[in-house]
């Protein structure tokens, strides 16, 4: 249950056995929900705590990512990252976070002086006190991954069912479960919760009580692609114990984005951006890089992390029950999205579950809808999103798709149209009527 990046990659994992799999979502899409929202890094887990499941994980995933992305065709780039001290007390902080670094197995983290890092970063802010260097930190597509994992999973043979909720969970007599949903019961051995924001209740109905979850409000901005000339590394900000603060980072597409905020709220659908928030990182933005204000902003969104009253992921195998529970996953799910999901398989198979390799799976290979290497309108093709430079053969791609979207969202994270300058402006009615017609 989840057909976020989390979900989506176990679904994908499971679906090269012979199994019978079923991936359910009560959003309209793969990666509606907090996977659509996020920075979009591709984490090393270098700041991570170690010996927790998360270091773990995160460092496997980055490896799993890092080669699938490059086989499939997901927009990804390590660019490295600067996480730059602004205070001596930051400063200090850096041999306890080079210490973490290297227990976490990532020995490359170094500390590099203010003259270098002027020198690698020449737009950045006064006052700098010097930084640390991650060089294998990068950017992924946060859009195309999880679409890439569902549509391997539904081309192995896994029956995707979008917009269906499970209301409840009953305990069979043979061990299995019994999901009660709002189309109908499904019957299972097998049950894995992978819901996001949502995980903690069905735990509950699950019959277990192990976590809850806490929405946490992180806003965004996404500059003008005339300001990605200002940055050449992601830069960090020196994490204190609450948050790992605000970040400026390039994206695949081409923008710059600044955030995100954290502020724990109660509701976990309200996606609502703050006059407080984005005040706040545009002056946070100003600050890092100061011709950043002299850029028009592209947009805003709102991303809501699963944060839970404890630091590490709460991802637990319940084996006599047949059931999965991986809640808490926060931020750092993109990046460790593939080894938790050969963590999830690989607990299921010693709880029972018959592991037996599909001769034969499917491959994919997704379309690039980002700037890193060369688009489609550079080769051939009627541009209907003149700001992205979308192509009509793209649009109806997608449409034709072996998960089509059903909504124009959906349609933007698959092709980048109407994210661009005019919002929509320009191409949106024309954008709407071919939703219409390829999906009539």
């Amino acid at each position: 249950m989840g057909a976020g990046v989390v979900g989506a990659a176990v679904a994908r994992e499971l679906s090269r056995f012979d199994l019978s799999c079923t991936l359910l979502d009560a959003g309209p899409d793969i990666g509606a929900g907090t996977s659509k929202a996020n920075t979009a890094l591709l984490h090393t887990g270098f700041d991570a705590t170690p010996g927790t499941l998360e270091a773990r994980l995160v460092r496997r995933g980055h490896e799993l990512l890092s080669a699938y992305a490059a086989q499939v065709g997901i927009p990804l780039a390590r660019i490295g990252a600067l996480l730059v001290a602004w205070t001596p007390e930051q400063r200090a902080a850096f041999p306890g976070i080079v210490e973490r670094a290297h227990a976490n197995g990532d020995a490359a983290t170094r500390e590099v002086g203010v003259e270098e890092l002027y020198r690698r970063e020449p737009h950045l802010g006064p006052g700098a006190h010097g930084a640390l260097d991650i060089p294998d930190e990068g950017i992924v597509c946060p859009f195309t991954t999880p679409l890439a994992y569902a549509t391997e999973a539904v081309l192995n043979g896994c029956e995707l069912r979008r917009g269906v909720r499970v209301t409840g969970v009953e305990r069979r007599s043979d061990g299995g479960f019994e999901l009660q949903t709002t189309r109908g019961s499904i019957g299972t051995r097998f049950f894995v919760n992978a819901a996001g924001l949502y995980s903690d209740e069905l735990d509950r109905l699950a019959g277990h009580d192990g976590f809850t979850i806490t929405p946490r409000r992180g806003e965004l901005i996404v500059y003008d692609k005339l300001a990605r000339p200002l940055l050449n590394h992601i830069v960090l900000a020196v994490p204190t114990g609450t948050t790992k603060g605000v970040l400026v980072a390039p994206t695949v597409f081409g923008n710059l984005l600044v955030g995100p905020t954290a502020q724990d709220i109660q509701r976990k659908d309200d996606t609502s951006s703050t006059a407080e928030g984005l005040a706040y990182l545009r002056a946070e933005g100003k600050r890092i890089l100061p011709q950043l204000g002299q850029h028009e902003v592209t947009a805003v969104y709102v991303g809501l992390r699963a944060a839970t009253e404890h630091t590490d992921y709460q991802l637990t195998i319940h084996a006599a029950e047949g059931y999965a529970c991986i809640g808490g996953i926060r931020s750092t799910g993109l990046s460790a999205s593939l080894a938790i999901a050969e963590h999830v398989r690989t607990e299921l198979g010693a709880a029972g579950l018959e592991l037996h390799p599909k001769e034969r799976t499917a491959t994919v290979r997704m379309p690039n809808i980002g700037e890193l290497s060369r688009r489609p309108y550079e080769q051939t093709g009627r541009i209907v999103c003149f700001c992205e430079r979308v192509t009509l053969g793209e649009i109806e791609a997608a449409l034709s798709s072996t998960i089509p979207p059903v909504d124009l969202d959906g349609l933007r994270r698959r092709t980048r149209v109407l994210m661009g300058r005019c919002q929509g402006f320009y191409c949106g009615a024309r954008v709407a009527a071919l939703l219409r017609e390829g999906t009539a």
